[in-house]
């Protein structure tokens, strides 16, 4: 009797193994005639159609904002949303930002007073080269 392994075509399983964009959506709003819009607007004639091209899975949305600050907003699968305002910087900055929103996870950010985190505490405390009765050959 001869064994023979089983042949099994690799099925999908929810979202595991797979990397999965966080930012759904991303809205650009500018002012047509205000000068903290420069660099703005110029990112939106020359540098958004290649970006979102580079990034079929996000929606993008860009809409007027008389009389305001340009900002980029971003919404995420969590349901949160982060907004940065981009006024007054150049083309390739707000390219920066955009991919920054981009890249975000849109969870809270949250301050790290203890890198390592453990169940249990260490017995002997942090190693420190500085620290002990010198060199054991």
């Amino acid at each position: 009797m001869v064994v023979q392994g089983i042949r099994k075509v690799t099925a999908g399983q929810n979202g595991v193994g797979a990397f999965i964009l966080q930012c759904k959506r991303l809205d650009f709003h500018y002012c047509d005639w205000a000068g903290s819009s420069k660099g703005m607007n110029s990112f939106i004639r020359n540098h958004l159609q290649k970006f979102a091209s580079a990034n079929p899975s996000i929606e993008i949305s860009i809409s007027p904002r008389p009389n305001r600050h340009p900002v980029i907003r971003g919404h995420y699968i969590n349901g949160r949303e982060k907004a940065i305002c981009v006024r007054n910087l150049e083309p390739n900055q707000v390219l920066k930002k955009a991919e920054l929103l981009r890249d975000a996870s849109g969870e809270k950010l949250k301050s790290v007073k203890k890198p390592v985190k453990s169940i249990n505490e260490s017995v002997r405390g942090v190693w420190s080269p500085y620290h002990g009765g010198g060199m054991h050959v």
